[in-house]
């Protein structure tokens, strides 16, 4: 069928000289697009024909515009709907469609003028008699006589959804070097028996496209958040961190909330903030010495500080739940340091938690943390800003704000906000701070050993880079698996 095609546009060429595919179409009552195809054949066997685009531009009305030309405009619909003696602006706004745009323009026209009568608006007519200029343009529209309205009128009757601009595109055929109305087969493969006899000589093949992409191989996608964290673990590979163990989400509150010198009171470990394991309950295995040390600086204080002074409970440091923060992990991490050694140590991790959050746009009840942190002697805060600057500034991000802040288990801490150059405002990142004495002495770590440390989730960096305004489209039932496939590989601005 598409040779048909070919054929008979050749064939109007020969007659013509050249043709619009538009009027083509129209001529031989086809669909244009297969017109297109058509010519996209006559183009791939050479220069037979000679193809230019063209741009056709017309306007037409849109179905309040089909509306306005049977009825009026809505300025002319509120001038007649006036009484002589006044009506209510109150009643008129109520009974007449469209009231609001056409008593603004029939104001603006100054057809109509209000009146205060008793406290009352009321709206009586100003002139005598109108022409609905809008409704005689728009009939000049669909008789195809639009060059008598000025282009600005109809961008004014664009803006008023009355008028629309179809653009179609088309194309202009004419005969190129190689014209003829006698179409050959072109060969499209060399097989073993035109060699054989040599038959192959007489044959015209059809060009390669070498430029032509071939089928695209099924393959697996990261997900839009796997993109961005390779970014942040490839930056802490680069500042010499090493990765810590992160596989164990299910952790005992001892390491999650006792070691970091958090309170058993604390509200963090209510169930309405915490998911709590039912099976298996209950953690025993701890380092008993260790498991001392905790309890006392809890209940009775100790190296300079005077803990809580509660009455600690080993029950409540036994209960198993999904780990709150990674910095469960931190705490471990250091803890086996404390018992060799001591020597310099950075490390990071970026793994899930979770927490019992009320789900909305910003909030999941699982989310990632990234977490980073120093072991030396002498850190001061200093050293914490200076290497939060550097950090950032390797995330592309150098305007940097901080603000006091609580932690249990660091002091002092600090908020960390960046400056969003695309909403132009100051927004939170992540919270950092130094490890308080009560978390590390008790882990036999030296006195003038300190731990910097910081820590910001992976979501909401991935939203900003990704223009995602929901989390729920970033996690969950409701991605969109396109979206994971077309989304490019995570470039920071370094």
């Amino acid at each position: 069928m598409t040779s048909d095609l070919c054929e008979k546009i050749l064939e109007h060429l020969y007659e013509h000289g050249s043709v619009d595919t538009l009027e083509f179409a129209e001529y031989k009552r086809e669909d244009h697009q297969r017109i297109i195809g058509a010519v996209k054949s006559l183009q791939s066997m050479g220069e037979l024909i000679t193809v230019q685009q063209q741009i056709h531009k017309r306007w037409e009305l849109t179905e309040e515009g089909k509306h306005v030309v049977e009825n009026g405009s809505h300025e002319a619909v509120v001038y007649n709907s006036i009484p002589p003696g006044g009506i209510s602006q109150l009643i008129l706004m109520k009974t007449i469609p469209n009231a609001k745009i056409g008593f603004s323009k029939a104001m603006s026209a100054g057809w109509v003028t209000v009146t205060k009568i008793s406290g009352e608006a009321f709206v009586t007519k100003n002139v005598s008699d109108i022409k609905d200029m809008v409704q005689e343009h728009l009939k000049l529209i669909v008789n195809n006589v639009s060059n008598e309205i000025t282009e600005e009128q109809k961008q004014d009757y664009k803006k008023r959804k009355l008028l629309q601009e179809v653009i179609t595109k088309s194309l202009i055929l004419g005969k190129g070097k190689s014209f003829t109305t006698s179409l050959e087969k072109l060969e499209t493969e060399l097989t073993q028996d035109m060699i054989a006899s040599g038959s192959w000589k007489e044959k015209t093949f059809k060009p390669y496209n070498l430029d032509a992409l071939g089928i695209t191989p099924e393959r697996g996608h990261l997900h839009t958040l796997l993109k961005v964290r390779d970014e942040f673990r490839q930056i802490f590979l680069e500042m010499g961190f090493t990765e810590m163990p992160t596989n164990n989400f299910v952790e005992s509150s001892f390491w999650n909330f006792d070691s970091l010198f958090q309170p058993q009171q604390h509200p963090a470990r209510d169930a309405h903030d915490t998911f709590f394991v039912s099976e298996p309950r209950q953690s025993t295995k701890f380092p008993s010495d260790y498991l001392q040390r905790v309890k006392n600086i809890h209940s009775q204080g100790g190296y300079g500080s005077q803990g809580y002074g509660y009455d600690w409970k080993i029950e409540d440091a036994q209960k198993n739940l999904l780990r709150t923060h990674t910095t469960a992990v931190s705490a471990r991490m250091l803890y086996q340091l404390a018992q060799k050694e001591f020597r310099p140590a950075k490390y990071f991790s970026i793994d899930r938690v979770f927490r019992n959050e009320t789900l909305d746009a910003t909030h999941l009840a699982e989310f990632h943390q990234v977490e980073g942190l120093i072991v030396d002697q002498d850190l001061t805060l200093g050293n914490l800003i200076g290497i939060l600057y550097e950090f950032f500034k390797k995330l592309g991000i150098t305007r940097l704000n901080f603000k006091p802040a609580y932690n249990p288990y660091t002091e002092p801490s600090m908020e960390i906000f960046c400056y969003h150059t695309g909403l132009r405002k100051w927004i939170e990142v992540g919270n950092s701070g130094v490890f308080r004495p009560e978390m590390l002495l008790p882990m036999g770590l030296p006195e003038d050993a300190n731990v910097i440390a910081w820590g910001l989730s992976l979501e909401r960096p991935t939203m900003i880079k990704y223009g995602l305004n929901n989390i729920r489209d970033l996690v969950g039932p409701k991605v969109n698996i396109q979206m994971v496939q077309d989304n490019p590989i995570c470039r920071l601005e370094k």
